[in-house]
This record gives structure tokens, sequence and C-alpha cells, in this order.
């Protein structure tokens, strides 16, 4: 589904990742830890095409890098949904309105967006808030508001890059059970944290960075 063949990437002649090889298999829950600055961001970066490696190899699914064409990342980009740590949602625009945004990139029917956007925001316990704007939600809202914008399209795999970074204990544990709600769908999911309550107990696994280079792979 995800394999990463002795990757690396650079940045200014600076080494981000290096030697990178694992894979995920579809419908996987993998959790990627490390401290900040390890390469968690930058390899869910080459996941979702980003960036592009420097060295090596990588399949997402059918398609393969260095190999794809430009005119091709869209099309991956299609079957990924991404919830960014820092939200990333339009403050002029309604909650409906950024969660049906990816929609509206595929050129969607308005006919075809509106049951798909309110049934995103069931899941996320968000359907009451449909014509507020993000700025009067609080951070743990604002989150819920962009996985549903991840999940909207029922993409293939799932990508979260530090979810629970900016929250309270609480709340991060509910945006974790939503995660988990999502892989029982049968989502690839891809967690990338430092937060060790995250995937502690949770029998998934656990691959450490550090310093851009796996340093280990565990149980969580």
């Amino acid at each position: 589904m995800i394999e990463f063949k002795n990757v690396a990437k650079y940045y200014d002649g600076q080494s981000v990742l290096r030697n990178i090889s694992f894979r995920i298999e579809k419908g996987e829950l993998v959790f990627i830890t490390g401290h900040s600055g390890a390469g968690k961001t930058t390899l869910l970066k080459l996941i979702y095409a980003a960036e592009a490696p420097d060295e090596g190899e990588i399949t997402i699914g059918n398609f393969h890098f260095p190999a794809m064409k430009e005119r091709q990342i869209p099309e991956l980009r299609r079957t990924i949904g991404v919830v960014f740590q820092d939200f990333k949602l339009k403050n002029d625009l309604t909650v409906y309105e950024n969660v049906a945004l990816p929609l509206h990139v595929r050129g969607m029917a308005e006919r075809e967006v509106k049951p798909l956007v309110q049934e995103a925001l069931r899941r996320v316990h968000l359907r009451h808030k449909i014509d507020v704007f993000p700025k009067t939600l609080s951070g743990g809202e604002q989150q819920r508001i962009v996985i549903a914008r991840a999940t909207v399209a029922n993409p293939v795999v799932v990508l979260a890059d530090e979810p629970t970074g900016n929250l309270d204990e609480e709340i991060a544990r509910d945006i974790m059970t939503l995660f988990k709600e999502i892989h029982l769908q049968g989502t690839t999911v891809i967690i990338a944290t430092h937060f060790q309550e995250m995937f502690r107990r949770t029998g998934r696994r656990v691959i450490r960075l550090d310093t851009g280079s796996i340093i280990g792979e565990e149980v969580g």
C-alpha cells in the first residue's frame, strides 16, 4: 500500500531524512513518533507529494516516485486526506464551505456535496455548527472540522500531523477516538505525534524517528 525504500530528503544541503525504509499495509493504523525536528512532517509531506524524495523510491498505491509525473499529483492527492496541526481552515468561509472544499475541487455538483458534508460533520459530532465560522469554535472543534474535511471524500489514506499538539488531554482522547473510528471503516491512518499517550496501549505499530532516521519499531 505505502512503501519507502532507502528514501532520503535534503533541505539546503542538510539531511532531513536518510535511508528511510518501511511498508504500511492497506487498512493499517500506524504511528510515527519522534521529537520535534525528527523528520515526521517531512515524511508525511512525501506521502502526499508536497515534497519529492531526493533519493530512494516511494510507492503509494498505484503511484510510484520518482517515476510519477507532475500531472499525476492531483490524482494521488484525491486519495489522501490530511489533518494539519495548524488546522489551515479558511476563516472567511463557514464550516460547511470549509468541509466542502475538497469536493468542489473535484467539480462535484452541490446536490452531491451537501449530503456528504452533512455526514462528515455528523461523524465528528458537529452537524449543528454547519453555518458558523471557524474563528467562533474552540481548538478541539476546529480540529474536528479539519478531520471532517480530510474524510469527506472517503479517502483511502488519512494522514495526521500532530493532531493533538495544541489540545488538552481530554480533547486529545476524543480526537484519537475519531481516528480509531475512521480506521475501523477500512481507511489507512498514519498519525505523526510526539505525544506518547496517543499510542500507548493501542496495540498498533509505532515507528520511531530520530534526526531523520528510523531508530526502531514497536507495538504501542
